[in-house]
């Protein structure tokens, strides 16, 4: 069995060895990103996830609220169920749950970016006025940064983009840089009257984001330095780079900076395709920014998400003074599916994030709004689990649900030994080792997700706790591993350890579970997973909910809140 490690590994070495040029990062399929769909098959279509009538999509670009209005771009195939002829797809929402399509914003229409209008983001000027910043791949296939304004200001949908000729591009890769890879410009940020903004980028092994100034948003001069970098790290795609507030859950603008404040900076790993932040302090005298000492700056880092979830994006929302966090999950499923099924991603629900109060990680809940469609609410209360038992929640339907639970336990004493091998391997290799039906001490416990009846087949969301040298250890995970009798799927363990405080003997789990996703928050938010999985029998009313435990410790359900899920309005043509 090749293991996950060895992967990463190989795949690293391999980019090491592609005479210094980046791999790409979505595989092309010629045969079949302009094969157009008959029709779109709605078996494991999800719910109320964000996702276009059919057709791929990837990367969030530049969200925003403008005039009332919530703005999502994405990369998108206007033309096929697979990666290719990618557009900046435009749609608006007053709530971030209903959706409205309109025309696409941005698309190949001029020499700086005939071959590609990739990922980028949305700073909104002083003047009210947004500016999007994007990737164009060029004639000579290099990757350049562009801008584009609206045509029409009064106009809140903002149903039209111009591409001035004038200073497009506005960034061209000077000499040092590698221009087949230098990508997704950030949000921009002012500092004393000039803006900086990062793009992504790497110099062999060293994942690098330069910096930029500009004092008018349109000339821009690369500083001498970059803002951050990191050897043996690979390509950096999709950086993001925020402030974070030291008290309380409301988020900040993107050119705030408050006094002895922290930072957040995230890359998307273009090697191991998957994601890791870190909590630092941004030196803006130098334009540098400087992670915590505890907080680890590389492949191991914190993630937002320990599951399918890439190319994230966040942005601040005055609204509401919050700081929102999209993301991308892609299928698990094969390209022949994709194509047959007539679509593929989505986007994760939208989450609001902020610093955790004991300032090491950052926090994520589902946004407010999505409450609005919840209906017949199941609740349950104080029941025993004891070994290899599991009751359904019944009166709701499972395969489109929100559920909330609390657990306790009576004490630690039974939690297993943290073995010390585990150090060197990731959660998910833990997770994948002792699985949901391994007997432990405390633990395994949580949810069976879009399961079947007779449990031929369902996705397990639980917890494990160790007894680690220093502390207790918390184990998170999503195991695929059972989630369906179809073949050929990727079916991983997702997992993660979640810093929590044991002392109350509680732990607390959401899971939202919409057809063929299960998107999972452990410990208020503390580690979360999301998990792409693609059942066969537990499909649409077959679909059953479990509460379970296996291990040896008596567990407590003290309450549990389980609704099903209104289908909101999804990316329907705006009526003009």
């Amino acid at each position: 069995m090749v293991t996950s490690k060895f992967l990463i590994v190989l795949a690293f070495l391999f980019v090491l060895c592609n005479n210094g040029r980046v791999l790409g990062s979505h595989r092309i399929y010629v045969e079949y990103q302009n094969f157009k769909a008959d029709k779109v098959s709605q078996v494991h279509r999800t719910a109320y996830h964000f996702q276009p009538p059919m057709n791929w999509i990837n990367d969030p670009n530049g969200p925003m609220y403008y005039k009332g209005l919530y703005h999502l771009f994405y990369q998108y195939n206007p033309k096929g169920a697979v990666w290719g002829n990618i557009v900046w797809a435009h749609s608006v929402s007053k709530d971030l749950i209903n959706w409205e399509a309109l025309e696409h914003a941005i698309y190949p229409s001029k020499e700086f970016d005939k071959n590609g209008c990739w990922s980028g983001s949305v700073t909104i000027l002083p003047d009210d006025k947004p500016v999007i910043l994007y990737t164009g791949i060029d004639p000579k296939k290099r990757q350049v940064q562009n801008y584009a304004v609206p045509k029409n200001l009064s106009d809140p949908y903002l149903r039209e983009w111009d591409k001035p000729d004038d200073h497009n591009p506005i960034v061209d890769p000077d000499k040092s840089v590698n221009a087949s890879a230098f990508r997704d410009p950030t949000t921009a940020w002012l500092v004393d009257g000039q803006w900086r903004m990062v793009v992504g980028s790497r110099d062999k092994d060293t994942g690098i984001a330069y910096l930029y100034r500009s004092k008018d948003f349109k000339e821009w001069v690369k500083a001498e330095s970059p803002l951050h970098s990191l050897e043996k790290t690979g390509m950096w795609e999709c950086p993001d780079f925020f402030p974070v507030s030291l008290s309380g859950e409301n988020g900040l603008d993107t050119s705030v900076f408050e006094k002895k404040g922290k930072h957040a900076f995230k890359v998307s790993l273009d090697v191991t395709r998957y994601e890791y932040y870190t909590i630092g302090t941004y030196d803006k005298e130098n334009d540098k920014y400087i992670p915590d000492e505890d907080s680890i700056d590389g492949w191991s880092g914190l993630r937002f998400d320990y599951g399918n979830f890439y190319a994230s994006k966040t942005f601040f929302d005055p609204s509401k003074h919050r700081r929102i966090l999209w993301g991308w999950a892609n299928e698990s499923d094969t390209v022949k599916d994709d194509k047959e099924k007539g679509w593929a991603g989505i986007q994760a629900i939208p989450r609001k994030v902020w610093l955790d109060a004991n300032g090491k990680q950052l926090v994520q809940w589902p946004v407010e709004e999505l409450e609005t469609l919840r209906t017949n609410e199941v609740q349950l209360s104080n029941q025993k689990l004891q070994k290899g038992e599991h009751i359904e929640v019944k009166g709701i339907t499972a395969a489109q649900a929100d559920v909330d639970v609390t657990f306790s336990f009576p004490s630690l004493d039974k939690a297993e030994s943290f073995d010390p091998k585990w150090e060197k391997l990731d959660a998910l290799d833990v997770c994948a080792q002792k699985g949901s039906k391994v007997e432990g001490g405390l633990g395994p416990f949580g949810l069976l997700t879009l399961a079947s009846e007779k449990l031929e087949e369902f996705t397990p969301v639980f917890f494990r706790i160790f007894k680690a040298p220093t502390k207790h250890a918390v184990l998170l995970c999503s195991d695929a591993s059972s989630s369906s009798l179809g073949n050929g799927l990727y079916k991983p363990s997702f997992a993660g350890f979640v810093d929590v405080d044991l002392t109350n003997n509680k732990l607390s789990l959401r899971s939202l579970i919409d057809h063929s996703v299960v998107e999972s928050f452990g410990a208020e938010g503390k580690t979360v997973i999301l998990s792409r999985v693609y059942p066969t029998l537990a499909i649409l009313g077959k679909a059953h909910l479990f509460v379970f435990n296996n291990g040896s410790e008596t567990i407590t359900m003290e309450k549990l809140g389980a609704w099903s899920m209104k289908k909101p309005q999804m990316n329907e043509a705006l009526k003009k």
